[in-house]
């Protein structure tokens, strides 16, 4: 009766435990994923209204670092960046007389340059909403900013004054709060700097990088999207070395900073997934649509002429930061990459997450960025890392 006993709850925990395994896309979705890998990561946060993906993915990325390096749980200050960031932006816009990229957007490495820079912030010491809103809406700030620096550009006077940075610098002070000199965490004071220098991380151990012909490969270059409104370099591979590095950074416990195109219709964060059908969508009947969004479906094969005709011909687009936090597979065995999104908990049945199919990432990415120990050893030779 015992032996009988012990195998029926062995059983049942053997159930339990393969039935954990299983996410859907969606409370009532049939794709059916087995987790492969799954990486601890801080809680889903929500950018609302605004074009700040590219600072809350990143540093959604940085904590996960924390994490992985046996570090405390911490939320970094998405605003503090933001706010930087945009001080560097209008420096630039006025020096380049207006002829240059000012918007809300940004890539990776512009955290990468706030940390350098300025240093950091926990979230909780600098939440960015000094303007009477309990969630970021940007919309006024950003046509308000986009305006100053353009009259500035412009040199009415035909001597650019002192006055205009300290007239900028108040209209970020109205809309996110002046940022403190010091402040203390856990009993201790700091400055932003000495923050960022007692979290053990160093910017230079992280690289971004991409996959376009158009340049060589194994070298950096400046990838022409408009929100690389600093001109910083990246990484170029062929596409099977992309997939590698993003694969094997996650195997082996590493996440990823996701920055890809989010405009095709397979994209749908309302049904947890992003897909690339074999057959083109335009083709597709809508019950065949319907059904993709719904089943697992075949994917076309991603090769490096494709991502780059894609490129070229701008449907696929430099639109959104994301963080890719783990690895599953559905059930006909195809990878998908588990993805942290910024558009809070409740725009979807997955608490803010989505499943994104590896054919999906390596057609639509514009960039990644990675610890420099997560690429390959073969790969980091030839890039010299």
């Amino acid at each position: 009766m015992k032996k009988i006993t012990l195998a029926i709850l062995f059983a049942v925990s053997l159930a339990t435990s393969l039935t954990a395994q299983i996410v859907k896309n969606k409370k009532d979705g049939h794709y059916n994923f087995t987790v492969v890998k799954n990486i601890d990561r801080t809680e889903v946060d929500n950018q609302n209204r605004t074009g700040t993906c590219w600072s809350f993915s990143s540093l959604s990325f940085f904590e996960s670092e924390m994490i992985r390096m046996g570090k405390p749980k911490v939320k970094f200050s998405e605003m503090f960046v933001v706010r930087k960031a945009y001080e560097d932006k209008a420096d630039l816009f006025v020096r380049m007389q207006g002829n240059h990229q000012f918007a809300e957007g940004g890539e990776f490495h512009d955290m990468l340059n706030v940390f350098h820079k300025y240093g950091m912030m926990p979230q909780n010491l600098y939440g960015g909403l000094n303007y009477g809103e309990k969630k970021h809406v940007h919309g006024e700030m950003d046509q308000a900013l986009s305006a100053f620096v353009k009259t500035i550009a412009k040199n009415p006077n035909g001597k650019i004054s002192t006055a205009w940075k300290p007239a900028y610098n108040g209209i970020l002070d109205a809309y996110l709060g002046k940022v403190p000199e010091s402040f203390e965490v856990d009993g201790k004071k700091y400055t932003p700097q000495t923050y960022a220098q007692s979290l053990g991380i160093n910017p230079d151990d992280y690289v971004l990088i991409t996959s376009f012909s158009h340049h060589p490969f194994y070298k950096k270059f400046i990838l022409e999207v408009a929100d690389n409104w600093a001109m910083n370099e990246m990484y170029n591979v062929p596409v099977e070395d992309f997939a590698s590095i993003i694969s094997e950074s996650v195997n082996n416990g590493y996440t990823v900073a996701w920055s890809s195109d989010v405009s095709e219709k397979y994209f749908s964060f309302k049904n947890g997934i992003a897909i690339v059908p074999s057959k083109a969508w335009d083709e597709m009947t809508k019950e065949e649509k319907d059904s993709a969004l719904n089943y697992p479906v075949a994917q076309m094969k991603i090769t490096q002429e494709i991502r780059q005709e894609a490129f070229d011909n701008q449907t696929t687009t430099d639109d959104h930061g994301m963080h890719i936090v783990g690895e599953v597979k559905d059930q006909n065995g195809a990878k998908y990459y588990i993805v942290k999104n910024s558009w809070g908990k409740d725009n979807n049945d997955c608490d803010g997450y989505l499943y994104a199919s590896e054919a999906y990432v390596l057609y639509k990415s514009t960039a990644i960025m990675v610890h420099k120990n997560a690429v390959p050893k073969a790969i980091a030779k030839k890039l010299g890392l």
